[in-house]
């Protein structure tokens, strides 16, 4: 890895050289390209007013954001809240201002990609491809780490199916368009209900990434995609799958298992679909085999405060709109400051963003409880006292 300070240094800054100017175009460009560091590439921009028109020009903060995720070749052109870009202006102006809003912006976007905390990224879950018995066993119950609520179990269950190859889905919308996946985390579930407390896990895991393909429509609605309600097709018409991980063996073990992409993933869109292939746990009630999950997370760095994702094309192409040129990590960390109620016992969590989600799930998981549990309702009749009676009479005669 090579540093600006290292540059200095060697390149003969302490002397006065300035390499960029004394050195041909592409000798310097290779030494530029050196940078691996986003915070470098901002560093060397700063040094002089020569060094900032290399830097922009040649893209730099642009080219290494590709070398860090190849998925950025699909954005098409930036965004800005305030863009300049209609403004009337020589072509040769034009130019310059693309470029500079084009650095601006990856240099924001490299930054963000490396240095935003990780956190816990999934905003809400969407669709599962079988639920047993629903809403009672719906996949919102995998949100939450408790695998129940007293003694009333939560999880997400399949249906039951006499083939172990059947596979099953579990469908999630993220915490924004853009988030660094870097691992995700799956909890079987048990059922200590039943004799020999079975585990119902699946031989192996993996997850997809990518973006609903009406997102951009204005006739578009989270809501048709009926949250919860089981639906395989839906996560194979109505979406694009970017990024597929390779396939994770699964521990028959009742605990929250880590599975570590091999390196960190650009979701471009905001969706995660995670497949359960191969069934290994019967049921004794019907003899057929099931999945089941108390509990689904993926951790990563979501850029939610400072980038969206519109009008993808069929080709993938996209636009990328910048919200805000404010840090993503102090943004991250100014909303886990307001999230927090006693300012002297602030953590600096990520995960506190999903506080605002958390209050929907624990009612979904009373109703559920409900649904397991009715009440007895006893009719009641309820007698007046004698004195109402009395005031009641004297008021008819009045």
């Amino acid at each position: 890895m090579m540093s600006t300070q290292f540059m200095d240094k060697k390149l003969g800054s302490n002397t006065g050289m300035d390499f960029v100017n004394n050195l041909d175009t592409d000798t310097s460009l290779s030494i530029l390209s050196c940078l691996d560091d986003p915070s470098d590439i901002v560093r060397a921009s700063a040094v002089s007013r020569s060094w900032r028109q290399f830097v922009i020009n040649y893209n730099l903060s642009k080219n290494l954001c590709l070398k860090l995720f190849h998925q950025l070749s699909n954005v098409g052109h930036i965004v800005e809240t305030h863009d300049e870009s209609s403004e009337a202006g020589s072509s040769s102006v034009m130019d310059t201002r693309l470029l500079e809003k084009e650095h601006r912006a990856y240099a924001l976007l490299a930054r963000g990609c490396t240095s935003s905390p990780i956190q816990s990224c999934i905003a809400d879950a969407i669709i599962a491809s079988s639920t047993d018995n629903f809403p009672a066993e719906s996949i919102s119950n995998t949100l939450d780490e408790p695998d129940r609520i007293g003694e009333t179990p939560s999880y997400w269950s399949s249906t039951g199916q006499h083939k172990t190859s059947v596979p099953e889905t579990l469908l999630y919308r993220l915490m924004g368009d853009l988030c660094v996946i870097t691992e995700f985390k799956v909890q079987p579930f048990q059922a200590f209900f039943q004799r020999g407390h079975p585990i119902y896990s699946s031989h192996y895991v993996r997850i997809r990434l990518g973006y609903h393909k009406n997102d951009n429509s204005p006739q578009y609605n989270n809501s048709q995609d009926k949250k919860g309600e089981p639906g395989k097709s839906s996560a194979e018409s109505n979406y694009v799958w970017t990024y597929t991980s390779q396939e994770f063996s699964m521990a028959q073990e009742n605990r929250l298992q880590t599975f570590e992409l091999p390196e960190p993933v650009l979701c471009i869109g905001g969706y995660m679909l995670v497949e359960f292939l191969g069934r290994v746990q019967t049921q004794d009630l019907d003899g057929q085999y099931y999945i089941c999950v108390s509990h689904v997370k993926v951790m990563g760095r979501s850029l939610a405060q400072s980038f969206r994702v519109e009008n993808v094309d069929d080709c993938g192409k996209f636009g990328l709109k910048v919200l805000s040129y404010s840090d993503p990590k102090d943004m991250v960390e100014m909303d886990a400051e307001e999230d927090e109620m006693d300012a002297e016992e602030v953590e600096m969590n990520a995960e506190e963003e999903q506080n605002q989600f958390r209050g929907i799930r624990n009612l979904e998981q009373l109703l559920n409880y409900l649904h397991r549990h009715p009440l007895d309702v006893v009719d009641i009749e309820y007698v007046l006292p004698e004195s109402d009676n009395e005031d009641a009479e004297s008021d008819d005669e009045v």
